[in-house]
């Protein structure tokens, strides 16, 4: 059992007297102060494993220098390991005892709690408990103003109906359905806005934490920020946050509808969130890249596919892309967003591919750009519509509701807001949507991040504006 487990993180317990111990994991001490620190231990340890989804190794010393190898499971369960050269002379390590007499004093305590407790109120009605809530918190200062007149997006004003300081260097969070507004403010805060400006909770965050975003876990939409060590993520309403412990040099990444958590080293694989713990992406293929995340599955492809779905304690599924017509071979899986893959076809003419939007549900096709240059597709930027309304993969600009595509020449993609791909051509900015001709923008205005309400969410210069829509 002990040698299928892996050795990562490496845990140590530290017994130093009656009331403390040292717990350390993966380098990083965490000091136990308890009246039995044996318990206190185990139980920090068993919390990490349950992060991890799987058991871990541990080395326990006792205050005497005595150690003995051990092996915690996430529900507290503890085995002992033989130690290697029969070290200790043969004597029995202490931890497992004591929680198997934990174990047993909790089943005898158990009946008794039933007997006297529970069984006289079972017909009792229930009562309702609430999730405690965040504590009250000074809010942001929120106040209308008036945007500069030459740098307002089509269709919107120069009064924003409301405005706020951001923390410097960040980007607000939209969420999808328009309602929210979600930023990190200069008192180093998350707080999140009605699409008119109102402060609907707030909380403090730790100084070096990443702007806040939009994502789903365990099949619920959350706001989330990450910091070096953390995933902290809330699901509204001003209940309290859920925090995950992040392994050393893991980095959060948000490519996909949920997160991905990239470990640090090659080969080191990735993790999901599944169940409020952190699981390994499991059965990854040889040569194989990890693109994004969805609940607690990951899509997984190889260079020339196919593409792949992987989740904890489920067996591997396979997604081959649909062909599409004078299509050779898969020559590159590209990239992914939420719900759809790139893929380059190879052609008879080998200077030419067919770029294709595939689902990554299913394989099949969602839009077939024209064929172009290897080297200008590579260089392709994807912009979709989280609305899924439209999508610009270059200069191929798409219509995904009535799946067509086009090609605008040297046109440069930045962002979708509203019925509008902003984007350049050459040095000038445009507006423009799938099958109409590009409006250009002179001067350029600041693109907005997102519509809330009957808002355009721009920043400049720290400063989000929530614009109001021009008079018709």
């Amino acid at each position: 059992m002990a040698e299928k487990i892996p050795s990562w993180p490496k845990v140590t317990i530290r017994l130093y007297d009656d009331h403390n111990a040292e717990v350390k994991i993966a380098g990083r001490s965490h000091p136990v102060n308890h009246h039995d620190p044996r318990q206190a231990s185990i139980q920090l340890v068993s919390e990490r494993a349950a992060q991890l989804g799987r058991a871990v190794k541990a080395t326990a010393i006792e205050s005497d220098g005595a150690s003995w190898p051990l092996v915690i499971h996430p529900d507290g369960q503890v085995e002992a390991v033989e130690a290697e050269g029969g070290r200790n002379g043969g004597k029995k390590p202490i931890w497992p005892i004591v929680v198997a007499m934990v174990t047993g004093c909790v089943l005898v305590l158990g009946t008794i709690v039933y007997v006297a407790v529970i069984k006289p109120n079972l017909h009792k009605k229930p009562t309702v408990t609430t999730s405690p809530l965040l504590p009250s918190l000074p809010g942001p200062e929120v106040q209308p103003y008036e945007f500069s007149p030459g740098t307002v997006p089509p269709g919107y004003s120069t009064h924003a109906g409301w405005s706020v300081d951001l923390a410097q260097d960040t980007a607000p969070a939209i969420k999808p359905d328009g309602t929210e507004v979600a930023i990190l403010t200069t008192d180093q805060k998350v707080a999140v806005f009605d699409s008119n400006g109102k402060v609907l909770w707030q909380d403090k965050v730790p100084k070096d934490a990443e702007a806040p975003v939009y994502t789903t876990i365990d099949n619920k939409l959350v706001v989330a920020v990450a910091t070096p060590d953390t995933l902290i993520y809330w699901a509204g309403g001003g209940a309290e946050p859920k925090q995950l412990q992040l392994p050393d040099g893991a980095k959060v990444q948000f490519f996909g509808k949920s997160p991905l958590i990239v470990l640090s080293g090659e080969d080191a694989g990735s993790m999901v969130v599944s169940g409020g713990v952190l699981k390994a992406v499991p059965n990854q293929p040889r040569l194989s890249t990890i693109l994004l995340a969805e609940g607690d599955r990951a899509l997984i492809g190889l260079y020339k596919g196919p593409l792949f779905w992987s989740a904890p304690d489920k067996p591997l599924q396979q997604v081959n892309p649909q062909k599409p017509g004078g299509a050779i071979e898969i020559q590159q899986v590209l990239a992914a967003s939420p719900d759809y893959a790139l893929v380059a076809w190879s052609t008879k003419d080998p200077e030419r591919i067919i770029p294709t939007v595939h689902s990554t549900a299913s394989g099949k096709i969602v839009a077939v750009c024209p064929a172009s240059s290897i080297s200008d597709v590579q260089s392709w930027d994807w912009v979709p519509d989280p609305n899924r309304r439209m999508a610009a993969w270059g200069e191929c600009l798409i219509n995904l509701a009535n799946p067509w595509a086009q090609i605008t020449k040297d046109f440069h993609p930045l962002s979708i807001t509203g019925p509008f791909i902003y984007g350049t051509i050459g040095s000038k900015m445009y507006a423009v949507t799938p099958g109409r001709t590009p409006h250009l923008l002179d001067p350029a205005p600041t693109r907005p991040w997102g519509i809330a309400g009957r808002h355009a969410i721009v920043v400049y210069d720290s400063v989000l504006y929530a614009l109001d829509p021009a008079a018709r």
